[in-house]
């Protein structure tokens, strides 16, 4: 069997500190020598998150399944593919029926029926974790609301008004958004619109460079 890798990491934060793409990359080599699988390529996504499957690393490497190149797809971990359990449902029923999905840290291998029923009670479970814990936060959010305290961080294109007491649009901020989607739109990669925003002098609130996962959250507000 031939397969392709994928890798991915959110920010880089996780690429230095967390399951790196270096890390997942040699997992994933191990697995497949291990398992005398034919690895065509590793294909990674840096900076992206898995809130959805809109990541130019991922359709390349699915479209590679979709045109006969591969036999299937292998990732070091479930996570690194989708989080979403709609999204999964999607890729089994569109492309892992036919194809294999392999995931190293999960012990999951979709050419059994076993495995793809172990894929879909894990990727439940771990919906359901964050679902939990995103009511906990929102309930102390509103007792924070409740009392008059301000609720978290002020998002990115808004300030807090001259007297404190609210927030309101953030001009200059909102230019660098439509910079980010305009040249999104126009079909630039992320580290190209790095790139140009550095070259315009464009910077984060903290004075620092656009990482690729900030200016993909920019570019789908």
């Amino acid at each position: 069997m031939n397969c392709i890798g994928y890798i991915r990491v959110s920010t880089e934060r996780q690429a230095d500190e967390g399951y790196s793409l270096d890390a997942q990359r040699q997992d994933i080599e191990r697995y497949c020598q291990l398992y005398g699988i034919e690895l065509i390529d590793i294909i990674a996504d840096e900076g992206i998150s898995a809130c959805n499957l809109e990541r130019e690393g991922l359709h390349r490497a699915l479209n590679m399944i979709n045109v006969g190149l591969v036999e299937g797809l292998v990732v070091a971990k479930l996570d690194r593919l989708t989080r979403s359990v709609k999204d999964l449902g999607y890729l089994l029923e569109e492309y892992f029926t036919k194809y294999a999905l392999m995931s190293v840290a999960d012990k999951i291998d979709t050419s059994s029926a076993s495995g793809r029923l172990v894929l879909n009670i894990i990727v439940s479970v771990s919906q359901w974790e964050r679902e939990a814990i995103s009511e906990r936060t929102k309930k102390a959010l509103d007792i924070k609301g409740e009392r008059g305290e301000r609720k978290g961080n002020i998002p990115y294109g808004k300030k807090l008004s001259a007297d404190g007491l609210h927030v309101e649009d953030n001009l200059e901020e909102h230019v660098i958004i439509e910079t980010i989607k305009e040249l999104r739109i126009n079909g630039m990669l992320l580290q190209d619109i790095a790139l140009q925003l550095s070259f315009d002098g464009y910077q984060t609130r903290s004075g620092n460079p656009f990482t690729l996962s900030h200016i993909s959250k920019l570019a789908r507000m």
